[in-house]
């Protein structure tokens, strides 16, 4: 046996291992954590249900006929809440408190840069959302949802939305204050709630707000998946270029402005 064989050999492991190694472990504290399951998987899981079964919505004209069309016009929009639930509410409330407690301040007393740890929170989110992506659409199918279009071009929106609401999520808990964050990031999910064509079609605001609306991540991510999923479209460009833009300023704003501490 040579010299040096059990030598300690310090120093920081290859920059991907830090981030799959750090995925792994916000995943597991992501699927942990009971009240965000409840924000979600079981509200866009009730919504769809509830929404679908009564007739509460008035479709809009030009939508799918029979039986099925109130989910076919709401389970795209569900599944852009649920996007928008992980990415953003529960990833911005998880993060704040996380740097309230300090657990973010020894993160950065780790060799693992700021970018790094946003891609690692990131790529979490992509793994809980296939869980929820997989249980409603379950329920929608249960439910009569007859969906069309490309898989890619629905793969390439959740995606861009899931860049877009977490940068927006991270930008938010590392600037705001951990209570702030809390009431902020329910407050906006409530408004885009209501707002972002989730539930309420967008034809049914005033025009001039309405152009204000389409410009909102959950309009373009909603919109996007229910032109493909809905009308069979191809690739939808506007909604990939909204989701895009915020994408782009969402992350380089967090990267830029987030604070360990």
């Amino acid at each position: 046996m040579s010299i040096g064989t059990y030598t300690p050999r310090p120093g920081a492991a290859p920059l991907p291992r830090m981030i799959a190694a750090q995925t792994v472990f916000e995943t597991k504290m992501l699927l942990r954590n009971g009240e965000q399951l409840l924000l979600t998987v079981i509200i866009p899981a009730l919504l769809l249900v509830l929404f679908s079964s009564v007739d509460i919505i008035t479709v809009p004209v030009g939508t799918a006929e029979g039986p099925g069309r109130s989910v076919d016009f709401l389970a795209p929009g569900v599944l852009a809440l649920a996007v928008m639930s992980t990415a953003f509410t529960g990833q911005a409330i998880a993060t704040g408190f996380e740097r309230r407690y300090g657990v973010l301040k020894l993160l950065g007393t780790s060799p693992l840069p700021r970018w790094a740890l946003m891609t690692a929170k990131t790529l979490s989110v992509l793994v809980t959302e296939v869980l929820q992506v997989a249980l409603l659409t379950a329920i929608a199918f249960g439910l009569g949802w007859s969906p069309h279009g490309s898989p890619f071009a629905v793969f390439l929106l959740l995606v861009l939305g899931t860049a877009a609401f977490s940068g927006l999520g991270l930008l938010m808990a590392g600037t705001l204050r951990a209570e702030a964050t809390l009431a902020a990031a329910n407050l906006v999910f409530l408004l885009l709630l209501v707002g972002g064509g989730v539930i309420v079609p967008l034809d049914k605001f005033p025009e001039a707000v309405r152009s204000v609306l389409g410009l909102l991540p959950i309009s373009a991510l909603s919109d996007g998946l229910r032109d493909v999923l809905q009308h069979g479209a191809a690739v939808p460009w506007s909604g990939l270029g909204i989701l895009a833009v915020w994408a782009v300023l969402g992350l380089g704003a967090a990267a830029r402005f987030f604070r360990w501490e």
